[in-house]
């Protein structure tokens, strides 16, 4: 049975700075706003009153307007001059040191660095490509007592770019992993490609391709309304959409997004199934991480409850919510 205290990541959690995909942001978190000037925060201008609860901190009067000053175009033309890139995706496995032998004797990533937290009752493995202050990597978490995680339906599989499918396919087979594609040519396309299964059934699509400085190089994630998650990966996290492709032959369409063109940066591919508005989240999957530059300087300025507030405040007015 699955632990109640199961984590959703090394670090990112409800009071951090990161982003939690257990935290639905609302507007009812603007009541967590601190009085830091609004001066810091998106190009606004500084609220001139603050009123002070007894459990919390309420900021009205001038924020409002600030927050109505504050246009959409204001905030994309902030988001646009960030510099941000994809981190890590973060999910938990039953075994990890199973896993890591997996991932680098079949797909020939590197163990970057390992860390038990014993009194948290986790242990952390980051794996990739190259370093990671400049590649997009994995990070698998081990929970102490867990051996098994229901996947879902929302997560879809990773995208590994190899020069050559069917020797990485055999490589695999040989070590005894699970091959559920064999290589062949995309439906409508081309390009080669292979589906594998890991050990504990995250399914990892094989695309050949030449070399590339980000052999890891997709996280596909299912969605209810394509259109909405676009606008929201625009607007919240300045993501551009590479390219859009339906495929009403098999009743699914695609959204590439990314920080840079797909043969040399990890993108999200946001798949649309016709007629499908939710799916089951299961949880193994925990969050994908985004790096950016101004939030961490900010971020160092300011508490981490400050910093998630606004965060939090500037996404709900993207999402929807």
């Amino acid at each position: 049975m699955v632990s109640s205290s199961i984590r959703p990541s090394s670090y990112l959690t409800c009071s951090s700075f990161m982003f939690c995909n257990t935290c639905a942001p609302s507007r009812r978190f603007a009541y967590l706003a601190t009085a830091v000037p609004q001066s810091h925060f998106f190009g606004l201008k500084a609220s001139s009153k603050i009123w002070r609860g007894e459990s919390r901190t309420i900021a009205t009067g001038n924020m409002a307007q600030a927050s109505t000053a504050a246009t959409q175009e204001s905030l994309l033309e902030w988001v646009k001059k960030d510099k941000r890139r994809m981190l890590h995706v973060v999910y938990r496995v039953g075994d990890l040191d199973r896993t890591i032998k997996f991932y680098t004797e079949c797909l020939g990533m590197k163990l970057l660095r390992k860390r038990d937290i014993p009194e948290e009752r986790y242990t952390n493995a980051f794996l990739g490509y190259g370093p990671e202050d400049s590649h997009f990597v994995i990070e698998l978490t081990y929970n102490y007592g867990v051996d098994s995680y229901d996947i879902g339906a929302g997560f879809g599989h990773f995208g590994i770019a190899v020069e050559d499918v069917a020797k990485t396919v055999e490589l695999i087979k040989a070590k005894g992993g699970k091959v559920n594609r064999e290589p062949g040519p995309v439906k409508g396309g081309s390009t080669v490609i292979a589906f594998i299964e890991d050990p504990d059934g995250y399914k990892f699509e094989l695309l050949e391709r030449g070399p590339t400085p980000e052999p890891l190089c997709q996280v596909m994630l299912r969605v209810g309304d394509l259109d909405r998650s676009i606008n929201f990966y625009e607007k919240a996290f300045g993501m551009k959409l590479l390219r859009k492709r339906d495929n009403p032959e098999y009743k699914y369409t695609i959204a590439m997004m990314g920080y840079g063109s797909e043969d040399k940066n990890c993108v999200l591919e946001l798949t649309y199934n016709y007629g499908v508005t939710e799916y089951d989240k299961g949880n193994a999957y925990a969050q994908v991480e985004f790096f950016s530059y101004v939030w961490w300087n900010l971020f160092q300025c300011y508490s981490q409850n400050t910093m998630v507030a606004y965060v939090l405040l500037f996404l709900d007015e993207f999402s929807g919510t």
